[in-house]
């Protein structure tokens, strides 16, 4: 049984349970709901949770985990040899993957037995045709070892999905037995819904802790790889970026993070000013109907694809600022300009920072204001000596989750600012970030185990550590003021 299915049957049982939990605890109490420990809600809820949530997570656990463990099965059945012909395990894992499911397909639609998509044989059928007559193509011939794997992989996916439906249902069924079993008029429903209910909140907030985790580990395993083929000094203190796939590579980050960090300035340099003085406007000067109207108009922006973003500053930022600005001052020829994506990005950051802002200064208590307006100082005056110093700490906290925004920002840097890894002062140069290579060294048939293409995991890392560190920062920063002003 498909997961699908299971969790439908699953869903089923837990409708019918609320029902039938809550009908049982009414008819021990003889229908007079006063006789109950609970509401008799809770009852119903009870065999409903009981059916349906270790079910539940075990069908979620056995989903994750199931890949994970025929992979590892199946790779130790794969001769090296072939390992060593394709380049790497994971290419040679990925062709296992395509095949087993091209046999399933073909298996679905009829075009091949089970029992022959057992025993087919590259000697004998021409498994690449096949497989493309049910819209699985193959860039090459299939080796028979990789057959085989392909096989062993169906095998043991097939075993795996019936020992999990039934193991899912022999939850879902026991679950729903032991509830149904349990309900009577003196059975404690409400505690056990709230302790279930709070056992659910913690396995979400744990699903987050662990997403974190999966991220880092899956950067530094592949960054290890990167650094035990690449020396660590060469990445992080050169200054040329030159990848050449054929070898002898030069892969120094610091062309980008100066790309990075060029970029990033011009965009806060224009969002934090625009957005802050947005916020003062329309928290302490704007009356009811303009601020009703003009901060969702901000706001907009932010519901903005950054794609359109990109085409702005490609077909209208680009080219104006080349030519009324960077061909008569001498500065350049190219509407592809560290000025087009710094400017188009800070445009995209005017609502974080005024949104973010404008909440931060209208959480400052009201009763500082007026102490300051009774002792004689003017509105002016008291926004610049009392409010912005009091709101400062989360204007600041703002301004670096701003910041941490413009640094993983992608399609605005490659429609606007170009590919070139250079350092330069000029603003009217192309130049680019660490985003914008780390998707060109993973698009493209390259050989995944290369240097050239693993660096794409130590530019995130790196780029990871970095939006940490200003998240942490800001959020530190923020925590403070909330502290002072709650």
């Amino acid at each position: 049984m498909s997961a699908t299915w299971l969790f439908a049957v699953i869903l089923v049982l837990a409708v019918a349970g609320f029902f039938i939990g809550r009908a049982r605890a009414m008819h021990d109490a003889d229908g007079d709901i006063r006789k109950l420990h609970s509401l008799p809600i809770y009852y119903g809820l009870n065999v409903a949770m009981a059916a349906a949530v270790p079910a539940l997570v075990v069908l979620l656990v056995w989903q994750l985990a199931q890949p994970l463990v025929i992979e590892s099965m199946v790779s130790k059945q794969v001769p090296d040899s072939v390992v060593e012909k394709v380049g790497a395990l994971n290419l040679v894992m990925s062709d296992v993957h395509r095949i087993a499911e091209g046999l399933d397909r073909a298996v679905s639609q009829g075009a091949m037995t089970s029992e022959f998509a057992d025993t087919i044989r590259t000697e004998e059928t021409d498994i690449r045709a096949r497989l493309a007559e049910v819209g699985v193509p193959l860039a090459a011939d299939v080796d028979p070892a990789v057959l085989d794997a392909a096989q062993s992989f169906r095998g043991i996916a097939a075993t795996g999905r019936m020992l999990m439906s039934v193991v899912v249902l022999g939850l879902a069924i026991g679950g729903f037995g032991v509830a149904y079993w349990l309900t009577g008029r003196d059975f404690r429903a409400r505690k056990y819904v709230e302790g279930g209910l709070k056992i659910l909140l913690i396995m979400a907030a744990g699903i987050a802790i662990l997403t974190t985790v999966g991220i880092v580990l899956s950067l530094v395993f592949e960054s290890r790889s990167f650094f035990s083929q690449y020396p660590w000094y060469k990445f992080f203190f050169g200054t040329t970026w030159s990848p050449n796939f054929r070898g002898d590579s030069d892969l120094g980050i610091l062309p980008l993070l100066w790309g990075t960090a060029y970029v990033s300035l011009i965009a806060l340099v224009v969002a934090v000013p625009v957005g802050l003085f947005a916020a003062i406007y329309l928290s302490e000067y704007a009356g009811p109907r303009v601020r009703a109207v003009a901060k969702p108009l901000i706001e907009i922006l932010a519901g903005i694809p950054t794609i359109v973003y990109g085409l702005f500053a490609l077909t209208t930022v680009g080219p104006l600022l080349r030519d009324y600005f960077a061909q008569p001052m001498g500065l350049g020829n190219s509407a592809n300009s560290v000025a087009t994506a710094g400017l188009v990005m800070g445009i995209m950051l005017i609502p974080f920072v005024s949104s973010l802002s404008d909440d931060i200064i209208n959480a400052v208590p009201q009763s500082l204001r007026d102490g300051s307006l009774g002792l004689g100082a003017t509105s002016s005056e008291t926004i610049r000596q009392v409010v912005i110093p009091a709101a400062l700490p989360g204007i600041i906290g703002a301004i670096l989750l701003a910041a941490s925004r413009a640094i993983g920002e992608t399609m605005i840097v490659v429609l606007g600012a170009g590919a070139a890894a250079r350092m330069d002062m000029n603003p009217f140069e192309a130049m680019t970030t660490v985003t914008v290579k780390i998707v060109s060294q993973l698009t493209g048939d390259t050989d995944f185990s290369s240097p050239e293409t693993l660096v794409a995991f130590a530019l995130g890392l790196t780029l990871f550590v970095v939006t940490l560190g200003l998240n942490v920062l800001a959020l530190i920063i923020v925590r403070k003021y909330r502290e002072q002003y709650e």
